[in-house]
């Protein structure tokens, strides 16, 4: 198929990897695009300069190149509409519409969904103002949970047992756009991400993972839009995925086409295991950077055949998942001074070299080219260094030798990812 990959970061470059893989007898099974992409990305499909938020360019793209599947990668495209021009262009394309996708977009909207279709998720309050926000946070108390209402690229939660930090929080997303922000209550136990496939009507689940919120090693700093995943979670308890499928994807997917906005696309479920049950802490309206790196490695199914199945709507008809038995372990490396305030054009090398490692992959995030051609970094989460292993020990040590051969100045990553998965010391309340 000629598909086309919207979006620059690690998940399209996971995305566009894992189909540059889907080949017969060493030919490539696909003619591969992006737009606008990024370095990594184009060494595996060709880049177009097209703003991923113009709807009316993509779909014109689209059609220009015969691209007969788009797979629109980021949040704000989708909340942007752009899935909703590729539609109307005729072409099939993976990713919700932007109305559907207001379940990631609003979290407010996503807790009125939740609701109504009866999802055990945390309890919270919708607040406008400051005094809303206090009594908010008073009525929970610490550890006060606070996120605004609309986009914020993974970064717009505060988990603190300062109320001072929490009000900041808060007064800061109520004077921003949405002029909206949710409090809720703090939910125990450790955090899974399932991604959903979803045709409108049916439901498919890919592998449970785990990834890592806060910037510093045992969960220490601010939060960012995520510093390493693995997969599988031996730890889990062996019905969760039914039980996420039944209780909440199923009835969450069930009550967005009962109002006339059906959901096709991935659903991200973030779960909390709590010592009272499974519980939704968000919904995505996507595939989740950096866990998706670590899903995609494992994926055995082409990754093509279940995407144009949910495009198409024919998810029902497609054969049950593949999946390879290894482990799969992900570590970002971020750029000096991420999250607070990345650092960039510094030069990137060794990537070559680590990847000569057996079961290691490098994807590209925030990387560019400097005038003279080089590999520069461009952004705050600059690589996702992926290994697969015979078990999750084996895995973190080829990711983590992976990580070693990179030479990014002033770089950091975590260097406990999947450590305590490893080590059988991850327990559901």
């Amino acid at each position: 198929m000629k598909i086309l990959v919207i979006g620059t970061g690690a998940r399209e470059h996971a995305i566009v990897h894992s189909l540059d893989r889907e080949n017969v007898s060493g030919v490539a099974s696909h003619e591969l695009h992006a737009a606008p992409g990024n370095p990594g990305i184009a060494g595996a499909a060709t880049l177009h300069p097209v703003d991923a938020l113009d709807g009316a360019a993509v779909a014109e793209l689209a059609q220009r190149i015969g691209a007969e599947l788009v797979v629109v990668g980021p949040e704000a495209p989708l909340v942007a509409g752009v899935a909703d021009s590729v539609r109307a262009a005729g072409i099939p394309v993976f990713g919700p519409s932007g109305e559907a996708a207001r379940l990631e977009g609003s979290k407010s909207f996503a807790k009125e969904v939740m609701a109504a279709a009866g999802v055990p998720t945390a309890m919270a309050h919708v607040c406008t103002d400051v005094d809303e926000l206090e009594a908010a946070l008073d009525a929970f108390g610490a550890p006060y949970v606070v996120k605004d209402d609309g986009l914020a690229a993974g970064k717009g939660v505060v988990v603190t047992d300062d109320r001072a930090a929490a009000l900041a929080h808060g007064a800061a997303c109520l004077a921003g756009e949405n002029g909206r922000v949710v409090v809720e209550e703090y939910l125990d136990g450790p955090e899974v991400s399932l991604f959903c496939v979803c045709d409108g009507t049916t439901v498919v689940p890919l592998v449970p993972a785990q990834d890592f919120k806060r910037v510093g090693n045992d969960d220490e700093g601010p939060n960012t839009g995520g510093m390493g995943a693995y997969t599988p979670l031996d730890w889990a308890p062996s019905g969760l995925v039914d039980e996420v499928v039944a209780r909440i994807a199923q009835p969450t997917v069930d009550e967005m086409a009962r109002r006339g906005t059906p959901f096709s696309g991935v659903l991200y479920v973030g779960l909390a295991l709590t010592s009272r049950g499974t519980r939704v802490v968000e919904f995505n309206a996507r595939f989740g950077d950096p866990e998706t790196q670590s899903v995609l490695a494992r994926l055995a199914t082409p990754l093509s055949d279940v995407m144009l199945a949910a495009a198409r709507g024919n998810l029902g008809e497609l054969e049950p998942l593949r999946w390879r038995p290894e482990a799969s372990v992900t570590v970002v490396v971020a750029s000096e001074g991420y999250p607070a305030s990345a650092r960039s054009g510094d030069p990137i090398t060794g990537i070559e070299d680590a990847q000569i490692l057996a079961g290691v992959h490098v994807l590209h995030a925030g990387t560019g080219l400097s005038e003279t051609g080089d590999l520069i970094s461009a952004g705050g989460r600059v690589l996702s260094v992926v290994a697969l292993g015979t078990d999750l020990a084996d895995a973190r040590a080829r990711a983590y030798e992976g990580v070693a051969r990179i030479e990014l100045k002033g770089s950091h990553h975590r260097t406990d990812i999947a450590l305590k998965a490893e080590r059988g010391e991850v327990t559901v309340p």
